[in-house]
């Protein structure tokens, strides 16, 4: 099949959404952003929520200007978005409540609890997935402690972008990539019912789950009323989660290469056949979601840009509104390695002031306050570098395999002074590219499920061809050695 096709990929993050076309000549896929719209968390009595009907109704007016330019419908359109949030319908197909974002505090000391009744390390064993605070497995949990009374009127668990497909089409399921992402989903392909239950998660809010790529039902008549649609088109099930699409889109991804997923949070990781287990995997918090085409993805969650991001807002609120390419050239100008910080440690979480948080962190590690913009900045860029470099080595530990390329997508490819630093700290050669990464993946899968492309092989050669990405080749500078030992030292004195 080679005729022409549009594909509509709304693509939601945790700090803006897009509603995107790909336009599908038959070879070569196009991305042009229909609509693009703020997004983030927002506070409600003492509570973390997402706004779920705005962004139902951005995704709607994406559709809006969809239907101002052309006078067809759509071929078929997909929603995705990140991992671990949900929102519980009840026997009405009503929404219960916004859902509530990771970073609320309800899931605070959960895990601990819940590891009184279950065994964790048996728990990886069956899901594969790696303990977070943020997973819904604890967020459920939570509900269950408090006695929250949504859990018993609700009927459906739906995620977050299968709760859109749900308005889009009234269909009630989710995707097995999501599904992968809450610790509740086995590697026998099945929710952990038996697991569930001696926890008293209701097992009857848990909906079948379907596969990427899989054609749902056409959209429901009265979205094509309110957007202006003449005629009916099919949703797609696509990798829902968001990671799991941007891999699929990467142009060359195979076996020698470990993948960086760069945008407010960094996902780290390597394509694999069969699930990684072991008690390493399991001691260096792996975790192996779904991938595309029946691939796994080994992955370590990291704190991406988040913390920079933050830095950025707390500097704008204090009347000084720089902006990205501010902040690189001040870093770019900035001495090199005045400090090194343990992204992943718990002071850079949620502090209300993140460059405060920075400063108190550097005093009770004992090394010099950054004092300037461009130090913070450069001090946040060389320390995920570092991150980065520590990844590398688990990865290539854990799966026995030589990783000689690092390929980076999303918003953090943009970012040419943290590629180029990623290259150095890894020494390895960078390649960055697609920026739109999720979005190509999301059209890419709609493309497979229509019958446009057979399989992953096939969509990622024609990525190759619709994309340009560039490469970013190792500077050695033993300086990198020198911080990541310095790294080393600081994180081994906390475990001690």
């Amino acid at each position: 099949m080679t005729h022409t096709a549009n594909f509509i990929a709304a693509d939601l993050g945790a700090s803006s959404g897009r509603v995107m076309l790909g336009r599908w000549n038959g070879r070569t896929f196009a991305l042009q952003e229909l609509h693009r719209f703020p997004n983030g968390g927002v506070r409600a009595s003492g509570s973390l929520h997402w706004d779920a009907f705005g962004m139902w109704s951005e995704i709607q007016n994406g559709l809006r200007k969809y239907r101002a330019l052309f006078d067809h419908c759509p071929t078929t359109i997909g929603v995705d978005a990140w991992g671990v949030d949900f929102g519980l319908l009840d026997k009405q197909g009503r929404l219960l409540g916004n859902p509530y974002h990771y970073r609320d505090a309800r899931t605070d000391g959960i895990p601990d609890l819940v590891f009184q009744h279950i065994d964790e390390r048996e728990l990886f064993a069956q899901t594969g997935a790696a303990t977070a605070q943020i997973n819904t497995l604890f967020q459920l949990y939570s509900m269950v402690r408090n006695a929250d009374p949504q859990l018993d009127s609700a009927e459906t668990l739906l995620m977050v972008p299968d709760l859109f497909h749900y308005f889009l089409c009234g269909d009630r399921v989710v995707e097995y990539t999501e599904a992968t992402t809450t610790q509740m989903y086995g590697l026998s392909n099945g929710w952990v019912r038996a697991w569930l239950e001696k926890l008293e998660v209701p097992v009857r809010i848990l909906p079948e789950v379907v596969l990427p790529g899989t054609l749902l039902d056409a959209v429901r008549p009265e979205v094509l009323r309110h957007t202006g649609i003449d005629t009916a088109f099919p949703v797609v099930a696509t990798a829902s989660h968001d990671t799991a699409n941007a891999v699929a889109a990467i142009p060359n991804m195979d076996e020698n290469s470990a993948f960086i997923s760069s945008g407010t949070w960094s996902l780290m990781g390597a394509e694999t056949r069969e699930p990684i287990t072991s008690d390493r995997a399991f001691a260096l918090k792996f975790t192996n979601e779904g991938g595309a085409g029946g691939s796994r993805l080994l992955v370590k969650n990291l704190t991406g840009l988040w913390i920079l991001q933050e830095c950025l807002r707390q500097w704008t609120s204090e009347g000084h509104p720089y902006t990205w390419a501010d902040i690189i050239a001040m870093a770019s100008s900035a001495s090199a390695f005045q400090c090194v910080l343990d992204v992943e440690a718990h002071d850079f979480r949620m502090p209300e002031n993140m460059p405060a948080a920075i400063a108190a962190y550097c005093r009770r590690t004992m090394q010099s306050q950054p004092q300037s913009i461009g130090d913070v900045a450069r001090c946040c860029l060389e320390s995920l570098g570092l991150q980065y470099r520590s990844v590398l080595e688990s990865l290539e530990a854990l799966t026995g395999r030589h990783l000689d390329t690092i390929r980076v997508v999303g918003g953090g490819c943009l970012n040419t002074l943290l590629c180029q630093m990623t290259a150095d700290a890894c020494d390895r050669v960078v390649v960055s590219g697609p920026v739109e990464a999720t979005a190509y993946g999301n059209v890419m899968l709609q493309a497979m499920a229509t019958g446009h492309l057979p399989d992953v092989s096939a969509g990622r050669a024609s990525m190759a061809e619709s994309v340009q990405c560039i490469s970013y080749f190792p500077q050695p500078n033993c300086a990198w050695d020198e911080a990541f030992m310095l790294l080393e030292r600081m994180r081994c004195t906390v475990c001690g």
